[in-house]
């Protein structure tokens, strides 16, 4: 049996997560965030109190889970609309998601031996389920056959505004938008020139720019029609 899969590239903040859960729910396939992967590998090596500059020292870890001196068991289960994250058996879902673990996930990606200590995950879960996976590098190096390619995009002001009403509806407190867009500036300038698979649309992507989106409603919409003329036989429910 062929499963069929869809990637959704995109810079950070575009809504990447959002729209792959959603379509995941509307077409009954499985979602897979590969960020959540790299964030967990990142809050790993912080914990260690390891900086994210380090590369030895985490590509060291990595030799050490891959012949099982030590564990880095991430685990993603995804149940009524919830996502939640794994480490060691520890629910990190929350914690992958303060501030400056998102710098340890770009710089723990740029590390051609994470890439690949995750890669074999990501692929079995598609070859084993239809699958939603949504990331920087899915169309172009995770599953370069997908059947779908979404590259999603917005201006640096709107994904800076929608990070910091996400940020704001979570009760964090002194908020700075400046400092957040400098942040996801920052983030795009790592995660395009990174020599590991940097951040590009794939040449068969279509590239869908949601900066007039009020709502995910908006983006979902758009995505599905793309879907739709690429899939026909899929259900959506």
């Amino acid at each position: 049996m062929k499963f069929s899969s869809i990637a959704i590239d995109g810079p950070s903040g575009a809504g990447k997560s959002s729209l792959a859960k959603n379509l995941a729910k509307k077409l009954g396939f499985v979602y897979l965030d590969t960020g959540a992967l790299y964030r967990a590998v990142g809050l790993y090596v912080c914990e260690k109190n390891i900086g994210g500059s380090e590369t030895a020292k985490i590509e060291k870890c990595i030799d050490n889970a891959v012949n099982n001196i030590d564990k880095i068991d991430i685990e993603l289960t995804y149940t009524d609309g919830t996502q939640k994250v794994f480490l060691n058996g520890h629910d990190i879902s929350e914690k992958i998601r303060e501030n400056h673990i998102s710098k340890y996930a770009s710089d723990v990606s740029k590390i051609p031996k994470v890439r690949e200590f995750l890669l074999r995950t990501q692929r079995e879960s598609a070859d084993r389920n239809n699958v939603v996976m949504d990331g920087r590098d899915i169309g172009t190096v995770i599953l370069p056959d997908a059947d779908v390619k979404i590259f999603l995009t917005a201006s640096l002001e709107k994904r800076a505004k929608r990070r910091y009403d996400e940020l704001l509806e979570k009760g964090y407190k002194d908020l700075n938008y400046d400092k957040i867009l400098k942040e996801i500036t920052e983030r795009d300038e790592q995660d395009s020139n990174r020599s590991a698979a940097p951040l590009k649309p794939a040449q068969d992507a279509v590239i869908l720019d949601n900066s007039d989106c009020e709502s995910p409603d908006g983006t979902l919409e758009r995505a599905l029609k793309i879907i739709k003329e690429k899939l026909p036989y899929v259900c959506i429910r």
